[in-house]
């Protein structure tokens, strides 16, 4: 393909994941999977580029003084040649008169702390970490889980097919490489050996404590990351009940275990017991903490969307309370930096539920990991790409007495 060419592909997906409707990622997928002719580098370029675009929206945008798609391209290549870029059959569509008169004159105002942090005001407004909000915006490390041999011999293997990792710095499960990974063809996740985590995901589920002997249930599995891990800490002893409201992620959830070769893992359609010895929450969030991986998801999430999310974690909090028995705890984990869905969930739980207590999440650490605590109090654990080099996390354990 011709750089026109591929330019014009680049404004084809932008005009549609910019309407903010659906996830980039699949708009991308779908976009080069019906255009079968577009070759493995071509592909490469415009995905790249696209993936720029995005991490860059709010600055392009500002810069070119417009919503516009075509213009925000347009500002992305201004010091590209667009006479050349801009001909073709296949090309983007040459410039208009008022076009070059417009990229004759740029925007030089400076940039508002929400553009420069490339976030959207009213979420600017809630995290006001400048920092934090920019390291959100690079792209993910590839974290995987050890799922059948030791670190050191997965790293062997894993090296002898190219793909070069290291171990995580807290997770004793995880491994870490800085380069962009494509295991599709990789011998050892196919074959069930490693499997794709973000160390703070796998730090929730070791801090989650479970053994063989309690009667636990993941109520918002989703996809089945830490039911798979817990899983695994178990060494498929026992059994984790896994449920979500979402049918098709279990039968996933399923389809990954015997990947993996886990088998102590029981769908619960309809909550029953009120005897749970751990009942895991991973909540439903914003996500806020996976922006890494997903840079364009702050631009669909809205305030309406955020408080309907609280009302869901609330409610989700007390019939994990109702289910939890005396001296079980409840594991309450997000995805998520807002203290909206955090702090503030937890800190009105309590003031409704006497009975309880949160664990000391410095403690339990030093029970379960064998190094330093990175929180910044014993109440709960805030992870994130700023202090952690890991996704953003939230993790709370709450004891019933």
């Amino acid at each position: 393909m011709q750089k026109g060419a591929q330019y014009q592909a680049v404004l084809e997906l932008i005009s549609e994941i910019f309407q903010d409707k659906a996830p980039a990622d699949i708009i991308i997928n779908s976009y080069v999977r019906e255009r079968k002719y577009i070759g493995s580098k071509d592909r490469k370029f415009i995905c790249d580029t696209v993936w720029k675009i995005i991490r860059n929206r709010r600055k392009l945008t500002f810069d070119a003084g417009s919503e516009d798609p075509r213009k925000i391209l347009l500002t992305y290549l201004r010091d590209e040649d667009l006479d050349v870029i801009c001909c073709g059959e296949y090309a983007l569509a040459p410039l208009s008169k008022e076009e070059k008169i417009w990229l004759q004159n740029p925007n030089e105002e400076v940039y508002p702390a929400a553009v420069e942090a490339e976030c959207p005001d009213w979420l600017f407004q809630k995290i006001k970490d400048m920092d934090l909000l920019k390291t959100l915006n690079e792209p993910a490390t590839a974290d995987l889980r050890i799922n059948k041999n030791t670190r050191a011999i997965e790293v062997e293997k894993l090296r002898a097919e190219g793909l070069w990792f290291a171990p995580t710095p807290y997770s004793p499960i995880g491994l870490r490489s800085t380069e962009r990974v494509n295991l599709n063809n990789c011998i050892a996740y196919k074959e069930g050996e490693v499997e794709v985590q973000d160390e703070a995901s796998q730090l929730a589920a070791i801090l989650a404590d479970v053994n063989p002997q309690h009667k636990t249930i993941d109520y918002c599995c989703g996809a089945g990351g830490k039911s798979l891990t817990m899983a695994f800490l178990m060494k498929n002893q026992g059994k984790i009940q896994i449920h979500d409201i979402n049918w098709g992620r279990l039968v996933a959830v399923k389809e990954r275990a015997q990947r993996l070769g886990v088998t102590n893992l029981e769908i619960v359609k309809t909550l029953v017991d009120k005897d749970y010895d751990r009942f895991v929450v991973d909540a439903p969030c914003s996500g806020t903490g996976t922006w890494r991986r997903s840079p364009d998801a702050k631009y669909r999430l809205t305030e309406e969307k955020l408080n309907e999310l609280n009302k869901t974690q609330r409610e989700i909090l007390e019939i994990a309370y109702n289910h939890t028995k005396v001296g079980g705890r409840i594991v309450y984990i997000t995805c998520s930096i807002l203290e909206d869905e955090n702090e503030n969930i937890i800190n009105s739980f309590l003031s409704k539920n006497a009975d309880m207590r949160p664990i000391n999440m410095h403690r339990l650490w030093e029970e379960k990991l064998a190094c330093r605590y990175p929180g910044q109090n014993d109440f709960w654990l805030k992870l994130n790409p700023l202090t952690t080099q890991t996704d953003g996390f939230f993790v709370c354990v709450l004891e019933k007495f």
